[in-house]
């Protein structure tokens, strides 16, 4: 749907004597019984009709001028959904606005054709995408399967977060005449198994031997974009973090968030008679034994 004061060649200062004026025009230009053989006709006439439904009417007019509702009559919100009987309830009211005025010059003829013109609008269609942290990072290229057999490929915007909303134009479900509302997916980020996200920052945590701890090591650290040697500093206590910067999540605009690196001591898988034994002998000698 295209912006409503285009739809009716009017400017946003207007008065209601040119909006209805205007509508009339169009509506007798384009009226399907006017056009029997003009397929494009109908979709013109339940444009023009969509759009005299939003600024013919003062309220809805307000709403749309303050950036309250689209260009579709819609409340303007990245998560909502009409669903399919909203929708089509949507779609049967939308030639309220203009009923009486055209029964006036088209007289009953009017209801058929443009309620079949409105239902033929459909809702747009929304669903679930499920994707991994490394296809966010990579700003992949996701496929989409829909019910109707159709597949699609969609590009993941740099700095998607989990419950985000993409619109994907004209990728939704198709009205009488072809035409395809929009497709709404609502992406849904899987938990990881090595990283945990805050923002556009990862949290990673690192195991380290107490040898490692005590006299420091070079240690490898696997990032989303490749395993990197990072210095573990001696006498690193468990829980010490280390801050990566710039090896976190893409940010939306520009730069990247951090990833912080937990270390984690970790006693060895079986036990080591020498650690025992130093231990032991140290415990001993400082007399708590």
């Amino acid at each position: 749907m295209r912006n409503p004061y285009t739809v009716l060649g009017v400017n946003k200062n207007a008065d209601a004597d040119e909006i209805k004026s205007a509508f009339r025009k169009l509506a007798k230009k384009f009226h399907p019984d006017q056009n029997p053989d003009d397929p494009k006709a109908k979709e013109h006439f339940a444009e023009a009709n969509q759009a005299y439904e939003i600024l013919g009417d003062k309220a809805k007019r307000r709403q749309f001028d303050s950036g309250a509702i689209d260009n579709a009559g819609k409340p303007r919100h990245p998560g909502f959904d009409m669903g399919r009987a909203g929708g089509a309830r949507s779609a049967r009211s939308s030639f309220s606005a203009g009923d009486e005025m055209l029964r006036e010059f088209f007289g009953s003829s009017f209801g058929n054709a443009a309620r079949e013109a409105a239902q033929s609008r459909v809702a747009d269609f929304s669903f679930d995408l499920h994707v991994t942290l490394e296809e966010v990072a990579r700003e992949a290229l996701v496929e989409a399967k829909f019910s109707d057999g159709r597949k699609l490929a969609v590009k993941l915007p740099r700095g998607t977060e989990d419950k985000q909303v993409i619109r994907l134009r004209g990728q939704g479900n198709a009205d009488r005449l072809g035409k395809r509302s929009d497709a709404l997916a609502t992406i849904h980020i899987r938990p990881h198994a090595t990283y945990r996200r805050e923002g556009y920052d990862l949290h990673y945590d690192l195991p380290v031997s107490l040898k490692q701890a005590v006299f420091g090591a070079k240690t490898p650290v696997d990032t989303l974009t490749g395993k990197i040697a990072i210095m573990v500093p001696a006498w690193s206590s468990s829980d010490k973090v280390l801050r990566l910067r710039g090896k976190g999540m893409p940010k939306p605009d520009t730069g990247h968030g951090d990833l912080f690196v937990h270390v984690r001591i970790m006693l060895p898988n079986e036990r080591d008679a020498d650690l025992e034994a130093f231990l032991g002998s140290e415990i001993t000698s400082t007399g708590f034994f």
